[in-house]
């Protein structure tokens, strides 16, 4: 969680260092790379876009605008093969290396089918249904601070226990024995990074509670919607000219991490989210990227900055408790920005999610979750604030 004025949060810990990804961009592959775009496919993105994603992915404005449209076209696939592969379908991402989507079978014979429709494949043990089953248990289960979260890690077909080394204990060992007799999915990963919650309305926009700060997600009818930590039921907002606002109407935290905020007449809800460079984002939609896939954020601390997305279905341990449903990613965030905007897809008009919480900085680089916004409006029966 990042939020302004408030307990920094140290009891969970992010994945470990080791698990950096290469993002470069390679030479586009040949005409049977059905799911790679090629230049013919990139659209005209805007010039603020290609810098945000050149800036923070490394990437020269040929390399952005290949990557995007590589990421849109592989979020196409990836629905297509998953109805197609059913309870047979093990998870799909993204390969840095080669641009093209992967999807996992544990179905050899299914393989033809899903490289007709456009991706590699490779065969799996665990099924998706499986490994979450598997996070499912672990959800149930009460873990030490030391334990800092776990998540399923489609790649490598596991459900990841992950430990922090500076607090592991007999408590800790009694954890992993209990997490590894519930299935052969279950692995161990071990970190020394701690992250926290970021506590800190147009999305990206601060607003604040008493004195603390947080960053709006996303507008809705009638309000709009950001972290559960950041605020509870019944709590008064100030907007970011500090003008009186609204009131949390729901807030969920821990388990999940989400609130919506209803505005009173002196604010309307608009469909952007902050650029921080005089410049909105138009929000059209809320189709959830792929693994693998390039996705900013915007918040009231550090603006906008990019990352990709690394896991889905994550569960973070914070001292409070533990939040689960949560999305990986490694781009970086600060106190001030809980709550804020994520979006991806074309022109990034894909909401997807609000932040929660995360380790490091945007000097030194980190990693940062993001509650999904497609539970959030479920939960709360709201509807997205559209272009």
């Amino acid at each position: 969680m990042i939020r302004t004025s408030a307990a920094r949060l140290t009891g969970a810990a992010l994945l470990a260092a080791g698990a950096a990804i290469a993002l470069s961009v390679p030479a586009i592959a040949g005409p049977a790379a059905v799911n790679v775009a090629t230049p013919a496919d990139t659209e005209s993105y805007s010039p603020e876009l290609l810098q945000a994603v050149q800036r923070d992915l490394g990437l020269n404005a040929d390399q952005a605008r290949t990557r995007l449209a590589n990421d849109d076209k592989a979020e196409q696939v990836e629905g297509k093969v998953k109805s197609a592969l059913g309870d047979r379908f093990g998870g799909a991402w993204i390969d840095q290396a080669s641009g093209r989507l992967t999807v996992a079978t544990t179905d050899a014979a299914t393989s033809d089918t899903a490289r007709a429709l456009g991706a590699d494949v490779r065969v799996v043990r665990f099924s998706q249904q499986q490994l979450a089953g598997t996070k499912a248990a672990l959800d149930s289960m009460s873990a030490p601070l030391s334990v800092t979260g776990w998540r399923v890690d489609e790649a490598a077909n596991t459900v990841v226990v992950e430990v922090n080394s500076d607090k592991r204990d007999a408590a800790t060992e009694a954890f992993i024995t209990s997490a590894r007799s519930l299935s052969p999915a279950v692995s161990v990963a071990v970190t020394t990074e701690a992250p926290r919650t970021l506590y800190d309305t147009r999305g990206g926009d601060a607003y604040y509670i008493g004195g603390a700060r947080c960053s709006i997600g996303f507008a809705v009818t009638g309000g709009f919607v950001s972290a559960g930590h950041c605020g509870s039921t019944g709590n008064a907002t100030t907007g970011f000219n500090r003008v009186a606002q609204g009131t949390f109407r729901g807030s969920s935290f821990p388990g999940n991490d989400y609130s919506w905020v209803a505005t009173n007449s002196n604010w309307t809800s608009r469909p952007w989210v902050n650029r921080y460079n005089g410049s909105n984002v138009t929000v059209t939609g809320s189709t959830s990227a792929a693994v693998g896939a390039a996705i900013c954020r915007s918040g009231s601390t550090t603006g906008w900055r990019c990352g990709t997305v690394q896991q889905k279905n994550a569960t973070v341990n914070y001292s409070q408790g533990s939040v689960s449903g949560l999305t990986r990613t490694n781009a970086c965030a600060e106190p001030g920005d809980s709550g804020g905007s994520w979006v991806a897809g074309t022109n990034y008009s894909q909401a997807q999610g609000v932040t929660s919480g995360g380790s490091g900085n945007c000097t030194s680089g980190g990693t940062t979750y993001f509650q999904p916004v497609g539970e959030i409006l479920s939960a709360y029966g709201l509807t997205l604030t559209r272009g």
